[in-house]
């Protein structure tokens, strides 16, 4: 990544970050903000005590100001944004609990040689998923129709060494 791209997701944060600030000043809440870029992305974290009602249930209201987030920096940039919105920390437990679901139902399909169907998730959640399996060296697929898609962990084919996660469509979208 050159540094006009860094540069251009730094003003994407700038951006988030402004947005956000505006937010936490109508909900009357109090918050830091951390910016960083990682993977390609801007990533805005909001640090704090009492900023459950930003995470909502099961983070459903992170992601709904995620996707307002992303929609003021489209306004401002003209540029479809991959911004990444953590508040609390709660995408940063979230990720890590799913790596340890991901590599726990690799463990399972290896001791047991039987497919293991997880609980439904969001894109973004299931890329976490399938990253962990094939780390754990076997295959993953999504499998139902949104919001009920899930990852289904499957046992190694015969002779294979560790294949990568089939997940194409788990990038987009979050």
């Amino acid at each position: 990544m050159d540094s006009g791209d860094i540069a251009a997701l730094e003003r994407e944060g700038d951006i988030a970050a402004d947005y956000i600030e505006g937010l936490l000043d109508i909900a009357e809440l109090d918050g830091d903000i951390d910016l960083d870029v990682e993977a390609g992305r801007a990533v805005v974290a909001v640090v704090g005590d009492d900023l459950g009602e930003l995470v909502g249930p099961a983070g459903e209201v992170l992601d709904a100001l995620q996707e307002l987030t992303r929609l003021a920096v489209l306004r401002e940039t003209g540029e479809r944004s991959r911004l990444m919105l953590d508040v609390g920390g709660y995408r940063a437990r979230r990720r890590e609990y799913l790596t340890e679901l991901g590599t726990e139902a690799a463990r399972k399909v290896k001791d047991n040689d039987g497919a293991v169907r997880l609980e439904p998730m969001s894109a973004f959640e299931r890329k976490i998923v399938h990253d962990a399996v094939a780390a754990a060296g076997l295959v993953s697929e999504s499998e139902g129709a949104e919001p009920e898609r899930y990852v289904v962990v499957l046992p190694a084919p015969a002779g294979d060494s560790g294949p990568e996660a089939d997940a194409p469509d788990e990038s987009a979208g979050q």
